[in-house]
């Protein structure tokens, strides 16, 4: 399934768990760091550095650029180092994260009772997902090299819905 965003923005009700969705849009960065201190951030009420409503957070932290190239290899980071941080991405008002690999049972509960969808693309596939990146924007947090965060301008980035809204999940989950 193709999925403009946001333009598609209600099709997303649709997809399914195990549906492959080629997406083209925007998707941000971010990575435990950058997790730490934006929990940090609402933690101490301060404003944020990015207004990630309906967005979608994508778990990497891609190897530097090389000449003539927009990104460096961007492959997915284990999604399970990011779980202690599912409420917040209600707090965010995130509508999807990607990473790899399974959430634990809070976490895949927590986005089914709050539509927020998991997808899930392939470790070691960096390079080659490196080429639906068509824009790269460093924009918050520089301090923090690879793990900073990025607003990435994608097309036809591939991945794999993991968990849906009704809280079907391809690991093992409902």
């Amino acid at each position: 399934m193709k999925i403009f965003f946001p333009e598609d923005k209600d099709k997303l009700r649709l997809i399914k768990a195990g549906d492959v969705v080629e997406f083209y849009g925007t998707i941000y960065t971010a990575r435990d760091a950058a997790h730490q201190r934006l929990q940090e951030m609402l933690d101490k009420k301060s404003e944020l550095p990015v207004d990630f409503s309906s967005s979608f957070i994508y778990y990497a932290g891609p190897t530097p650029t090389k000449p003539g190239k927009v990104i460096g290899s961007i492959g997915p980071t284990t999604s399970s180092r990011m779980d202690s941080y599912a409420k917040m991405m209600k707090e965010l008002n995130v509508i999807g994260t990607i990473g790899k690999g399974p959430r634990d049972e809070f976490c895949s509960s927590f986005y089914k009772d709050n539509h927020i969808l998991y997808f899930v693309t392939t470790g070691g596939c960096g390079a080659l997902l490196s080429k639906a990146v068509v824009e790269a924007e460093e924009i918050a947090f520089l301090d923090l090299g690879p793990e900073s965060i990025k607003r990435l301008k994608v097309e036809g980035f591939k991945m794999i819905c993991a968990i849906d809204y009704m809280g079907n999940d391809i690991f093992g989950g409902k």
